[in-house]
């Protein structure tokens, strides 16, 4: 089964270890688990460059550190919003099985103006 997620974010977190305010982009089917392609970040304007760092949450509280690990970061660009060409879009392929309950969390480095929307694609087992 197909399964998708997304988030909308603009606000830092500079926490390393997944702690802080994090956006929620996938979450795992509660009971078979699912797995997740891969994560594609768009631009939603203009915004400074930032690093995207990926999380991998066990399912509780990403308040503890030790529930989360520090899997990917993917460099952002600086973009402009125009009306006459597209944002480029920024892929991060992952095919990674995910344990049930398991979540991906995502945040920025930096503040942004108008944000990144994130979408995970994947599927349920």
């Amino acid at each position: 089964d197909v399964q998708w997620g997304a988030a909308a974010i603009t606000a830092a977190n500079t926490a390393k270890d997944g702690t802080g305010t994090v956006d929620t982009v996938f979450t795992a089917d509660a009971t078979e688990g699912s797995y997740l392609k891969q994560l594609i970040f768009r631009s939603a304007g203009t915004n400074i460059a930032t690093v995207a760092r990926i999380f991998i949450n066990n399912g509780s509280s990403n308040a503890t550190p030790a529930n989360n690990s520090l899997f990917k970061e993917i460099t952002l660009p600086a973009t402009t919003l125009t009306e006459v060409a597209s944002q480029q879009d920024n892929v991060v392929p992952l095919d990674l099985p995910l344990p049930a309950g398991y979540k991906i969390n995502i945040t920025l480095g930096t503040a942004v103006a108008a944000g990144y929307y994130v979408t995970g694609d994947g599927g349920k087992y």
